[in-house]
């Protein structure tokens, strides 16, 4: 088994609340989880009306498949007009 984790830092501009901040990673949490059936929460600033991190792991019994999953998914955040990505990084553990 073999579980990967990335966490990917979302900067948002313009928001003045956050109500409006969570509204927006609350939306996309659980699209990116039904789209991609991953596991996805938000982990880091919570209070930060600008900036939040979340956190997705994917199980597989292939690294390619994870690495490819990964490349799909931030695709897909980057399309999102209401954000801009900031620091990604990635992990695998061979289990």
């Amino acid at each position: 088994m073999i579980v990967g984790v990335m966490t990917i830092q979302i900067c948002m501009n313009g928001i003045t609340s956050l109500k409006e901040k969570r509204s927006i990673v609350k939306s996309l949490i659980s699209r990116a989880g039904n789209k991609f059936n991953i596991s996805v929460a938000e982990i880091d600033h919570h209070e930060d009306k600008r900036t939040a991190v979340v956190g997705i792991s994917v199980i597989s019994n292939n690294g390619r498949f994870i690495n490819k999953q990964f490349d799909t998914i931030v695709n897909f955040m980057k399309r999102d007009r209401r954000f801009y990505l900031g620091t990604i990084e990635r992990e695998t553990f061979n289990t």
